[in-house]
């Protein structure tokens, strides 16, 4: 469903060891053909919609939470303030928020929340896109800063090989401290 006046909303990074937890609101004026949830698609093909989306959206606005904030205020409210933060940059244009989950940010405007919201709504498929290819964007700047720990390819996940570096090298300057395997890794 298309409406020009919701705003779609999903973020990226709940999961990782390391980097911000990313999020991006949307506004579509029409579908984009091939859209939905980020995980579901090729990082080539990821790239390609978000292009599309970028140019094709009415608006789009994207809200980080620094690893301080995860840490300080725990991932959950860390992504909704990730949330907010996007939100914000273009409320004034819609109406309502769609959200993927089953938590909103707290925002002026109403929100409903949709469990795998996206796959099922092509605004928040959108969101779940563009906030994953920046926050893979930006996971690959790290990678160049400190590359013994395989940022490229993992993109701060918990793998075995970003486990055994993290055992080796201890925690970098993006690392979560408040996360188990990170505290565990503390030399």
């Amino acid at each position: 469903m298309i409406c020009t006046t919701i705003i779609g909303v999903d973020e990226a990074g709940r999961g990782p060891l390391a980097g911000p937890v990313v999020a991006s609101a949307v506004i579509l004026a029409q579908s984009i053909p091939g859209l939905n949830d980020s995980k579901k698609l090729s990082a080539k093909k990821r790239e390609q919609l978000a292009h599309l989306i970028q140019h094709e959206a009415i608006a789009f606005h994207y809200g980080e939470a620094s690893i301080e904030e995860i840490d300080q205020l725990n991932i959950h409210n860390a992504t909704l303030l990730a949330m907010k933060k996007a939100v914000d940059g273009i409320q004034h244009l819609a109406t309502e928020i769609w959200v993927d989950g089953c938590f909103a940010p707290k925002t002026l405007l109403p929100c409903k929340t949709f469990i795998k919201g996206d796959s099922l709504h092509a605004c928040i498929s959108a969101a779940s896109i563009l906030a994953k290819v920046k926050r893979d964007s930006l996971m690959l700047e790290y990678h160049e800063k400190f590359p013994q720990y395989g940022f490229a390819s993992h993109k701060g996940y918990g793998t075995a090989k970003h486990l055994a570096a993290l055992h080796e090298h201890g925690p970098s300057p993006i690392h979560r401290l408040s996360f188990a395997p990170v505290m565990q890794a503390k030399k």
